[in-house]
């Protein structure tokens, strides 16, 4: 999509000075008229990130060196700021429209650069400065708001939240703000949900999570460990309790494969594997080692396994008969060999490039292209127990409207010798607490159940999605429970403004610079200690230096048709070629491109400035060589107040 900048009237198109300039009277230009949803677009990172968190605004102010503004900016709309900064899925980056250039910027690792200096004194809302950032300043704006007169405090209203995971700390985050008293009840011994148990140690480290827990905490949210919904405490008597109920349980349990041989003993699902991990829990696992999936979770099992054979210090063995433990403790010196065996081919592994690199060099044997067809066991003492699995070929895993429609050739079998198999083929959440439910209809506005004072958030709400998508779902339930308990609603109004910048300048070279590499440790340095972290983190020079590749989408070249005089000094000079002078007949014809033409009094033989934003480097050459100050460089920010509907 290319937008129109300008449309002039000042002269037909025989003035502009190089014929090269306009294309072939046959070429047509789909074109849009810049509004204020256009300019909010414009900055991709913040419009793709599902809480709007102003990636570009803290990644300039790394690259401006400072730190403190670049850590509120981060922290303002996103409660788990810092753990996003280890291991958020980023859509922010894959929106980034330096990634049309090149690579994108690295805005997950350097929002963990900002907040490892901050590691030591995480802030809390009401410690946010004023002024301390242009971006989306939600926590700032929200923190205020909760503190003025307008504000009317809900007395404390009792919220009961199950689970403890992203979406379940985001809600009882936002509603211990507003002046709610939530408790969250969380199944297993210490809070964090899947962020505990599912999100091995070398990624994310427990101490982080501890500091989130504990400033959650300190703004008045009870935890209660230990208890699970429908075994120790009843869910009509926890409606009873309290006002209302927010359901955020995850997707913990894995789904297993009913195949031939799936009753036989050795074979478990990835994320009880995962889990038995963090705890510490007991659990059988043998020398050769079995993955069945292609995504993140998958070798997140694989990597664990992996790290299996070298965490002696906490060896597992297995709660079972004398006889199974006399039989664990022959097979189970080390883990030897990991496999993980998928449906899709390499290119088509849904998991991240870095996920698969990293897991090869850890030793990770993978098979593509092969689907399971049954277990094979083998019988010890009158007991089935897993010795492989025989996989067939897949030709192909979608169909032509890429939809999961895996082909199979059966006439070709693969046997891979396993004597544990790990499952990593899905996840669903755990709802027996509700009796025959096993789906929620949940209003996608307020997170509403078809219950009265019933919510739901996260994985169970909305399917699987990014640890980031369950923030922003947590947040709005809050925020439909606010409204369901007061009868009133906080919205948000938005300012918009675009403002000039003085002697606009860049950083030198910034436009040639390579993506910095994210420092890991080697492969034999993070298999030597199981809890090693792989990520190693920017340095101060590294982040600065890969922050200043962020092309600032939030400044955008501003031209002003009235000076304009058709000199074609701003196309000359363009390095990425994204501007063009055309005449008006290339337009395709549009509605609001009609409305234009008729508000500027513009008419046949007369011209268009054509801006193709997914090109432009904001370099500002267009400026600096325009004769009549034609076309300036501003920001273009929005802020958002809180107020009462």
């Amino acid at each position: 999509m290319i937008s129109v900048t300008s449309v002039t009237a000042l002269g037909p198109k025989s003035a502009v000075s190089k014929d090269e300039m306009i294309q072939p009277a046959e070429t047509r230009f789909t074109a849009t008229v810049p509004n204020e949803e256009y300019w909010r677009r414009q900055i991709k990172c913040q419009f793709a990130c599902p809480v709007h968190t102003d990636a570009r605004g803290y990644v300039r102010a790394i690259a401006a060196g400072d730190y403190e503004a670049a850590y509120l900016i981060a922290r303002g709309p996103n409660p788990l700021a810092s753990i996003c900064g280890r291991v958020c899925g980023a859509p922010c980056e894959a929106a980034c429209r330096r990634g049309s250039i090149d690579q994108p910027i690295a805005i997950r690792a350097l929002k963990r650069f900002v907040s490892d200096q901050h590691s030591g004194h995480l802030r809390a809302p009401g410690e946010f400065s004023e002024g301390a950032c242009d971006g989306l300043e939600e926590m700032t704006n929200l923190a205020r708001f909760l503190a003025s007169r307008e504000y009317q405090r809900p007395d404390g209203f009792r919220v009961a939240i199950i689970g403890s995971g992203p979406a379940g700390l985001a809600a009882a985050h936002d509603l211990a703000l507003m002046g709610m008293a939530p408790t969250i009840f969380e199944a297993e011994p210490r809070p964090a949900g899947m962020l505990y148990t599912g999100i091995p140690a070398y990624r994310l480290p427990r101490d982080l999570i501890d500091a989130e827990i504990e400033l959650i905490r300190s703004l008045g949210v009870e935890f209660r460990c230990g208890v699970k919904i429908g075994r120790d405490v009843d869910f009509e008597a926890l409606r009873r309790d309290f006002k209302a109920v927010i359901i955020a349980v995850g997707a913990k349990r894995a789904r297993m494969l009913q195949l031939p041989g799936s009753d036989a003993q050795g074979i478990f699902g990835g994320v009880d594997f995962l889990r038995a991990m963090s705890l510490g829990e007991k659990l059988p696992i043998g020398r050769r080692v079995v993955v069945i999936g292609g995504g993140n979770v998958a070798f997140d099992v694989s990597r664990s396994a992996v790290r299996y054979a070298n965490d002696d210090s906490e060896r597992l063995v297995a709660r079972q008969t004398e006889t199974d433990i006399s039989r664990v403790a022959l097979r189970q010196e080390a883990v030897r060999e990991v496999h993980l065996a998928c449906l899709e081919s390499r290119e088509e592994m849904p998991a991240d490039e870095v996920e698969i690199v990293e897991g090869e060099e850890e030793g990770i044997i993978r098979h593509n292209r092969l689907g399971p067809k049954e277990f094979l066991f083998r019988d010890e003492n009158g007991q089935k127990v897993v010795a492989g699995v025989r996989f067939r070929r897949v030709l192909s895993v979608f169909d032509a409207n890429r939809r999961f429609a895996p082909v199979y050739d059966d006439s070709e079998t693969v046997d891979v010798e396993a004597d544990t198999v790990l499952l990593s083929v899905g996840q669903m959440a755990d709802l027996s607490f509700l009796g025959d439910v096993s789906r929620l209809q949940v209003d996608p506005e307020t997170g509403a159940t078809a219950t009265l004072g019933v919510f739901a958030a996260g994985d169970v709400a909305y399917g699987a999605r990014l640890m980031i998508d369950a923030i922003a779902s947590g947040k709005k339930a809050a925020r439909g429970v606010y409204r369901f308990l007061t009868g009133r609603e906080i919205r948000q109004q938005e300012t918009q403004l675009h403002v000039e910048i003085e002697d606009y300048q860049r950083e030198a070279g910034y436009e040639g610079r390579r993506r910095a590499h994210i420092p890991v440790a080697s492969a034999q340095e993070r298999l030597a200690d199981p809890k090693r972290l792989v990520e190693t983190g920017y340095t101060e020079v590294q982040a600065a230096g890969e922050a200043g590749r962020c092309l600032d989408c939030g400044v955008n070249t501003i031209f002003d048709g009235e000076k304009c005089i058709l000199c074609g000094g701003c196309v000359d000079v363009c390095p990425t070629l994204c501007l063009k002078l055309v005449g008006l007949e290339q337009l395709a014809p549009s509605p609001e491109i009609a409305a234009l033409l008729a508000a500027s009094g513009a008419g046949s033989g007369d011209s268009a400035i054509l801006k193709d934003e997914d090109r432009c480097i904001r370099c500002a050459l267009c400026a600096q060589r325009c004769p009549t100050h034609a076309i300036t460089m501003e920001r273009f920010l929005f802020r958002q107040e809180w107020t009462y509907a």
